[in-house]
């Protein structure tokens, strides 16, 4: 079975504070992989790991066999959306249009094609009668489609994403759990921390238990499952 994400021997801390401790772990190609874990296990100083956004203490990380910044076209990073500034003046649509940047032709322009991705992706996600809203006036929901709909205009081979379906409504959690399921069937890999354990089988097949190193990974369906996930949230 390939693998999307390979870590061997992931050491990171913050000052003097181990924050993950030897990990290993695989996440599976073409899985819906959640992380879950206690606050302060670590789950998104995983995801900054992975993506090369941190200084690690040592270990090797490879995605698609590749080191990061070999892969980095082939991954779409959602990061928790309290974490931006919403005040930016900027429309729905210039978001979504910034995750084709990559593919931006000379003298700064985007093609029709480029277009046509936005609108689908916009499309997709249920908010393209939203694309000339300034962003500052979204709800939670829509603020978190709009990440999404910008994953999906960068056409990646891995969505990573940090609590995205913390703080939205049931219609979006909805379409965020169809559009998964959806990417997984185009082959797509989706690796995102979640932190209701009740609702891991509606979102997800794979799961990572953390607690600054991994308890358990792999299938949901597994007997004693709840057994690792009380080490990932109680030590």
């Amino acid at each position: 079975m390939k693998n999307a994400v390979e870590i061997r021997n992931l050491n990171v801390s913050y000052g003097k504070t181990k924050v993950l401790q030897d990990v290993d772990l695989n996440i599976v190609l073409n899985s819906r992989t959640a992380i879950i874990g206690a606050n302060g296990a670590g789950k998104s100083t995983l995801l900054k790991s992975i993506l090369g956004l941190i200084k690690i203490d040592c270990g090797d990380i490879k995605i698609l066999d590749e080191n990061i910044d070999s892969a980095k076209t082939k991954i779409a990073y959602v990061p928790q959306k309290d974490s931006v500034n919403w005040d930016f003046p900027t429309t729905v649509y210039d978001v979504v249009m910034m995750g084709r940047y990559p593919y931006m032709k000379s003298f700064g322009r985007f093609s029709d094609n480029d277009k046509k991705i936005v609108v689908d992706a916009l499309n997709e996600m249920g908010i393209l009668d939203l694309k000339d809203r300034q962003i500052k006036k979204l709800s939670g929901g829509q603020k978190q489609r709009v990440f999404l709909a910008r994953a999906l205009a960068l056409d990646a081979e891995i969505y990573i994403l940090d609590e995205p379906l913390t703080g939205v409504d049931i219609k979006t959690e909805d379409i965020i759990a169809s559009e998964f399921k959806r990417l997984q069937d185009l082959g797509k890999t989706i690796i995102a921390v979640h932190h209701n354990i009740y609702t891991l089988e509606k979102y997800f097949d794979n799961v990572v238990v953390l607690n600054k190193d991994v308890k358990y990974s792999g299938s949901l369906f597994i007997d004693g499952l709840d057994d690792f996930i009380n080490k990932g949230f109680r030590g």
